[in-house]
């Protein structure tokens, strides 16, 4: 590996980190994926707050991006992929990147992201693989999201529900990444695809530490627990929870509240460690960032995560 290469797929990073000669990083990131909303605009808008979304979890900026385009030519009109790419062109104008080309192949199942490159001072990286012990772990945006698209799908989604799932995954971490660099947050991940239990589990193995939750301090979006009473629960969540079944010890949660720890998010807020949780916390506040302080990392075996309380569907702040 170039000597250049500052973070790779070794530590199970965000992103990449490229250095360059004047002290910058590179980082490169990609990300698509299928509707998740009916809203075409707002599946575009998604995708890239989502794409941009590890960028911000290394401490960096997002600077150009490229669209990742799949459509069905003789289903669906091209008019609706405008209104996609539309909505991708909003989002990347509110963070300041510049959308510079693309790619786009015919496919039966539409698919749509960014390839998305941006700056982070070499020095400052803030990476997923280390957290101490002794960490404090805020979560900058409610769980929810892959639940409530999948009542999306199913038709079960009430207007409320579905407003505040494109509220939050719309949201830029632009404004988090920043207070975490300033407060010297020791890591950090952005919660998506593997569910808070996934990525802090994998944040924990790469860091060698363990790590305790209070399920009654993690917000949920609206409605959340009592769709997933009703298995109105994707896959994918179904899947994380598998996966983390061994290394946590749920407590007092039915399962349920379980599957929630390990919904599938997509473009969902930031995981941050940070030792001097008061300044974190402070640095997040003073932004207007909702946050929620989660638990604490611990020595212990690594990846293992003790849960205590139970899921409630507070909101943050």
């Amino acid at each position: 590996m170039p000597e250049e290469v500052l973070v790779s797929l070794e530590t199970g990073d965000d992103a990449a980190a490229y250095a360059l000669p004047d002290g910058r990083a590179l980082v490169a990131t990609v990300d698509f994926f299928t509707p998740i909303v009916d809203d075409p605009s707002d599946w575009g808008r998604i995708a890239a707050a989502n794409a941009f979304s590890d960028v911000y979890a290394m401490g960096g900026r997002p600077a150009i991006a490229l669209n990742l385009v799949s459509w069905p030519v003789e289903e669906l009109p091209l008019e609706l992929l405008g209104r996609v790419l539309q909505g991708g062109l909003d989002v990347a104008a509110e963070a300041g990147v510049a959308v510079v080309g693309g790619h786009s192949i015919t496919d039966p199942e539409p698919k749509y992201g960014m390839v998305a490159l941006g700056f982070v001072d070499s020095g400052r990286i803030v990476r997923s693989s280390t957290a101490p012990p002794g960490a404090r772990l805020f979560l900058t945006k409610p769980l929810g999201t892959g639940v409530i698209s999948t009542a999306i799908k199913r038709g079960s989604a009430s207007e409320e529900q579905v407003r505040a799932a494109v509220r939050t995954m719309t949201a830029l971490n632009s404004t988090a990444a920043e207070a975490m660099v300033e407060a010297g947050a020791e890591a950090a991940t952005d919660v998506t695809g593997f569910g808070l239990l996934g990525h802090l589990k994998a944040m924990l193995e790469a860091s060698g530490v363990a790590a305790e939750i209070d399920a009654s301090e993690v917000p949920f979006l609206p409605g959340v627990l009592d769709l997933a009473r009703a298995d109105v629960v994707p896959s994918g969540t179904k899947r994380n929870h598998a996966h983390v079944r061994a290394s946590t010890d749920w407590g007092e949660l039915t399962p349920p509240e379980q599957l929630l720890l390990a919904d599938a998010q997509t473009s969902g807020g930031l995981l941050i460690a940070a030792v001097d949780g008061d300044r974190s916390a402070a640095a997040l506040s003073d932004r207007g960032i909702p946050v929620a302080d989660i638990g604490v990392t611990s020595a212990g075996t690594p990846g293992h995560v003790r849960v205590t309380g139970r899921v409630g569907e507070i909101p943050l702040g």
